[in-house]
């Protein structure tokens, strides 16, 4: 009774059109979730996200979620996540992704999620990495193991929104540095992401990462532009 008065004058709405939730419905409507753009790279094994990196990172396997359209549905449910403190988009993102890499043959050896880390002064602004729940979510999805202490980001840099692709792509301030490397030795990683533009941020990563012993890795983003 009293979650009826609250849906009455708060009603639920889908985080990406913001029209009201019906009740069997959870952060995204079914209309939405219809039009949102999917890849199913992961389905149709396509190099897609691993031509982003070619001759930069060795990459086991790779895949988006979804296509990054300006002003789509994607866009409105990334800076939802990132900037207006809808953390629960993870979630809800990690669980549809993580339901069907469990479904991939490819990605049944992956030992334990990492995600891309924020810096702590960003991380203390925020509350939050919006990374942190769509990995924890497919770590469960896996049945595997979810580490946010092993890479650390050293280096604080503005966002990279307003910068041009070309800005963006010969961008060198993310540093990243590795610690309890030992935990990792030997474990194929799938390292997750919100989106994926130039893969500058990704490759930083995976160079801190290598410096474990015989690792292995994968990637999974929310999105690719």
């Amino acid at each position: 009774m009293i979650a009826s008065i609250v849906d009455l004058f708060f009603p639920k709405v889908c985080y990406a059109c913001f029209y009201a939730l019906h009740d069997n419905e959870d952060t995204v409507c079914t209309d939405c979730r219809h039009d949102l753009p999917v890849t199913n790279f992961h389905f149709d094994d396509q190099d897609t996200v691993k031509k982003v990196l070619y001759g930069r990172a060795k990459i086991e396997q790779a895949t988006a979620l979804f296509r990054f359209e300006k002003k789509g549905l994607v866009q409105q449910l990334i800076h939802g996540l990132k900037y207006k403190g809808y953390e629960h988009i993870g979630g809800f993102l990690g669980d549809w992704m993580g339901g069907e890499l469990k479904r991939v043959a490819h990605y049944k050896g992956i030992d334990v999620v990492i995600p891309v880390p924020l810096h702590k002064n960003k991380l203390k602004k925020r509350g939050y990495n919006q990374v942190a729940k769509f990995g924890q979510h497919i770590a469960n999805a896996l049945n595997i193991g979810y580490k946010d202490d092993v890479l650390i980001k050293v280096t604080h840099t503005k966002s990279q929104v307003s910068k041009k692709r070309l800005a963006r792509w010969n961008h060198t301030d993310d540093f990243f540095v590795l610690q309890n490397k030992t935990t990792i030795a030997g474990k194929h990683i799938l390292l997750v992401d919100d989106l994926i533009t130039t893969g500058a941020t990704l490759e930083a990563c995976i160079t801190a990462l290598n410096k474990a012993e015989n690792v292995k890795i994968s990637i999974a983003t929310m999105a690719i532009a």
